[in-house]
């Protein structure tokens, strides 16, 4: 399982002697999928695979345990004030042939909205695409016309989009693989990255 969860390695002098101690905390996922992570030294090895999990290492030896979710946020409730946002992603989908969003995708455009307006500086990628209906050079214009024009729509309503940079890859990177000239409404999107 690629790890993509947060972890602490804290490292404290114990006492005056040379004698270190590291140990490694799995946080709980945002939402709440499992994760897990192996933690190796020498010839020792453990696995955190629930919430709150540790792994502790002092001197040569490397011991299972755990550390309460109060004193992870006792300890390092500071540090994890200061971490920037997770990134997200939102996938909106478009009337075939246009650049007009579906009607369950104006509803996801007001979450987009909102997840900008909370965060204090959002780098941001809009990726257009579409299905295989027309031309590869229609397709691909028409891919970039979806990104700006969401680019556009953020700006009307009144988020900072000049950091925003946008892409269009046309018909190349379908999401349902089908052949030429199929319309699939799951192809005509755009794929919206912040971070």
């Amino acid at each position: 399982m690629k790890p993509n969860k947060l972890l602490f390695s804290v490292l404290a002098s114990l006492g005056l002697s040379a004698c270190v101690s590291e140990r490694v905390v799995l946080l709980p996922e945002p939402d709440g999928k499992p994760s897990a992570l192996v933690i190796r030294s020498g010839g020792e090895q453990q696995v955190l695979d629930q919430p709150y999990a540790a792994a502790k290492r002092q001197g040569g030896s490397l011991a299972a345990t755990s550390m309460p979710a109060q004193e992870v946020q006792e300890r390092f409730g500071a540090v994890l004030a200061q971490l920037p946002p997770r990134p997200v992603r939102f996938v909106l989908y478009f009337q075939e042939g246009s650049t007009e969003l579906t009607p369950e995708s104006r509803q996801q455009f007001q979450a987009l909205r909102q997840e900008l307006a909370s965060r204090p500086v959002a780098e941001m990628l809009i990726v257009g695409h579409t299905d295989t209906v027309g031309d590869l050079q229609g397709n691909d214009t028409l891919s970039l016309e979806r990104a700006v024009a969401m680019r556009e729509a953020l700006k009307t309503e009144g988020i900072d989009a000049s950091g925003v940079e946008v892409a269009g890859r046309g018909e190349r990177e379908l999401l349902v693989k089908t052949g030429d000239d199929v319309s699939e409404p799951r192809n005509r999107r755009v794929e919206i990255s912040i971070r």
